[in-house]
């Protein structure tokens, strides 16, 4: 592989224009598509093979023309102090809401609360129910517009009106954090660097490759339904691996030209060498990625493709326009050690006597490697252990902001009836096969509205069939509160004895059902997908470092990395701790996604990180050098490159805490923290101990299976015989003057 890579790095240096050309053609093309495409919101949601999908999917059909996965829009209204909703002003205030809001060509039903009884038992708040034909982020600018002026129009009145539902859901902001996080990164790379057009390459390539990358996913969203989630996540993991990688093959190049080699040989090295190792990093986070179809939620699936494409993009940018643009740069990338004219005169930097950090570093760990990597994991599990109080859940209208009309909503119709009316269960009875279906109805609402925890039964809603019936049911606690889980399971758990005796089906769905079984889903998915993911990576750098050992270290220390990660989220999202530090307005349970998304893409980018510095090791070890001396070799050559992709990294993700969108903030700070810690605790503390305990035995390998298996040369061994073989660097020449 080094070979051929060294191959393509030397062509893309030598036909630069040519290289340049085709991505700039990609770009154009992928943003012509997106400009062009229609407007895509959130994608539709499912999770195949839950009770509360096949309810759902049975409403669709025995109740035709419903719109089950229509928008809705609650229109609350609270009467001003001393007042209540029936009074003759505020009563005609409604009312004539009400006539408005049915007038849409989108609406299918609008309830008036009067005639409901959607009026609070104290009079003071009252809500009116619109149906749409169509999803929230399919509803026309025109029916959004007419849903917030009839609001308006009511505040006129005196009464304080706000809405909730999805009617109104808009597509997330991610702020201007997102902006501060893409400049520290800048920082990072010039001061890595020392010069402004060396750092500007990563940068200006994982633009590049995100903007291919989002473009193309926004092109495609209608046809494929991608929700705008699916772009932001694509553009977090794409900016992020993008910048990464970039930095790695233009540091390789410029330590290459320190070394005395002409510019096409240094690029062509560089890419052989270092870009071996990307291309294994970006295996491994692309393989995690597409691993999440394994849950089996179309929304997860596409989520993870999607931003797998864009990690193969920023892979193959890599590879080609960095080499490229490394040609047009031409002298103005100087070796490492030499800083520009900008930053530092063109004069080459002083070289000390003493050691770089990275060696001095790698040299203390390795004289004291047990007492380093008792101090990793003892800090390492401290982190995890706010996981063992793990909750999971899905964000609803309680978890945004208190700016939010949604949000003030939500709240208001809790005062007014109770926590558990924002989430109410839909129970479904099928008695197709059942002799009396009415009875059966009876006999479901009955035993419902005798269980505890349950407010109010709502009589069984037939359809026209008459072998099908809704029953809706308020609980007395939050939609995303164990004991809602706890009803949901008790209802269910007594449809066993229900068929028995009538024959009848019951089935639970609603948002709160459809949360509770997302959850449980993903907990069942969980573990096979660990063992396919870590197995799969697991053989992937047995073949990179043949060794079993180092691949072993590398899973376990992952597992540290991502349990501290996820006692992080859930101290500062469940518990409250510096909440009001990370914007979080609402603590609740973690987002149902997050353990299993986390698990995807931190091992990829652990991976990265793993692949980087002990290929550099392994590089050292293969050459000739002893174990500890080639893990501080490591170091002295790759701990600052690896220390400033992984600033970069913390940078990129933390610009996401800001966004409005409670699952892209979590997800944020989540995959931030993660990288810290699997970055400078687990690969640059408790790697070099645990090789440096090892010794040789690090890179043992069975006899037999060095001889199977296929060596992919990313030590780059093959290169070395091209030392006997100086090039003339024609081109080398040609650059003199640029």
């Amino acid at each position: 592989m080094a070979t051929f890579l060294y191959k393509l790095g030397r062509l893309a240096f030598r036909r630069r224009h040519f290289a340049a050309l085709i991505w700039v053609a990609l770009l154009t093309l992928a943003g012509v598509g997106a400009a062009s495409a229609p407007v895509a919101g959130s994608s539709s949601f499912s999770i195949p093979g839950t009770e509360a999908q096949k309810a759902f999917d049975l409403l669709e059909s025995r109740f035709p023309g419903m719109s089950a996965d229509g928008a809705t829009a609650r229109v609350v209204f609270k009467a001003p102090a001393g007042e209540k909703m029936a009074d003759k002003d505020n009563k005609a205030t409604v009312e004539k809401a009400v006539e408005v809001l049915g007038t849409g060509s989108e609406v299918t039903s609008v309830t008036d609360p009067f005639k409901a009884h959607a009026v609070s038992k104290d009079g003071s708040i009252a809500y009116a129910s619109v149906k749409y034909k169509v999803s929230g982020m399919e509803l026309k600018d025109a029916s959004k517009d007419a849903l917030k002026a009839a609001a308006q129009d009511a505040r006129h009145s005196g009464l304080t009106v706000e809405v909730g539902g999805d009617a109104l859901q808009a597509t997330p902001e991610t702020g201007s954090s997102e902006i501060i996080g893409i400049a520290i990164a800048a920082v990072v790379l010039v001061i890595t660097f020392g010069s402004l057009i060396a750092a500007g390459l990563p940068l200006l390539t994982a633009l590049v490759g995100v903007g291919i990358g989002v473009s193309t996913i926004t092109a495609l969203a209608s046809v494929l339904d991608l929700g705008s989630t699916t772009s932001t996540l694509a553009m977090m993991i794409g900016l992020a691996v993008g910048i990464d990688y970039a930095l790695f093959i233009v540091s390789r190049y410029r330590a290459e030209l320190a070394e005395g080699r002409e510019r096409e040989e240094a690029a062509g090295r560089a890419v052989g060498t270092a870009g071996s190792a990307v291309v294994f990093a970006g295996l491994t986070v692309v393989i995690a990625l597409v691993g999440l179809s394994v849950v089996n939620i179309p929304m997860l699936t596409k989520m993870g493709v999607a931003a797998a494409g864009t990690v193969a993009v920023a892979v193959l940018i890599a590879l080609t326009m960095i080499p490229a643009l490394l040609g047009y740069a031409g002298r103005r990338v100087q070796p490492a050690g030499q800083k520009s004219r900008f930053l530092g005169g063109g004069r080459a930097a002083k070289k000390a006597g003493k050691p770089n950090m990275g060696t001095r570093w790698a040299s203390f760990v390795v004289r004291r490697p047990l007492a380093v990597l008792l101090l990793g994991v003892v800090g390492l599990g401290a982190a995890a252990v706010p996981a063992a109080s793990l909750q999971l859940g899905l964000p609803d209208d309680g978890s945004q902001p208190t700016s939010t009309t949604q949000r003030r909503a939500y709240d208001l119709l809790s005062e007014g009836f109770g926590p558990g009316f924002n989430g109410p269960l839909m129970v479904v009875v099928d008695a197709k096969a059942s002799d009396a279906p009415k009875a059966a109805f009876s006999k479901v609402h009955d035993e419902i509205k005798d269980l505890k925890g349950v407010v109010s039964v709502s009589p069984a809603a037939p359809n026209k069939a008459g072998d099908t019936a809704m029953i809706t049911v308020i609980a007395d606690s939050k939609p995303s509160s164990v004991t809602t889980e706890d009803l949901v399971h008790t209802i269910r758990g007594g449809g066993a004895g229900i068929k028995a005796e009538t024959g009848a089906t019951v089935l639970v769905t609603g948002s709160t059902a459809m949360n509770i079984d997302f959850s449980q889903k993903l907990n069942d998915a969980l573990i096979p997908y660990l063992a396919l993911v870590v197995g799969l990576a697991f053989l992937l750098l047995i073949v990179v470092f043949r060794s079993i050992l180092v691949p072993l270290k590398a899973a376990l220390g992952f597992l540290l990395s991502v349990m501290a990660a996820l006692g992080a989220v859930v101290a500062v999202f469940q518990w409250g701790w510096l909440s009001s530090l990370m914007g979080v307005e609402e603590t609740g349970p973690i987002m149902s996604m997050m353990p299993i998304f986390m698990v995807g893409v931190v091992f990829g980018l652990a991976m990265d990180y793993e692949v980087f510095l002990v290929t550099r090791m392994r590089e050292a070890y293969v050459h000739g050098e002893k174990p500890g001396q080639a893990i501080v070799t490591g170091f002295k050559h790759g701990a600052r490159v690896v220390t400033a992709a992984a600033v970069i990294m913390i940078a990129v993700f933390s610009g996401f805490i800001g966004s409005s969108e409670s699952m892209i903030k979590m997800i944020g700070f989540g995959l931030a923290i993660a990288v810290f810690f699997d970055a400078f605790v687990v690969r640059m503390a408790l790697v070099p101990a645990v090789l440096a305990l090892l010794g040789k035995r690090a890179w043992w390998l069975p006899k037999w299976l060095d001889r199977v298996l296929p060596n992919v040369d990313v030590e780059g061994e093959g290169l070395r015989a091209l030392d006997e073989k100086p090039r003339e660097g024609k081109h080398d020449r040609e650059l003199a003057g640029v």
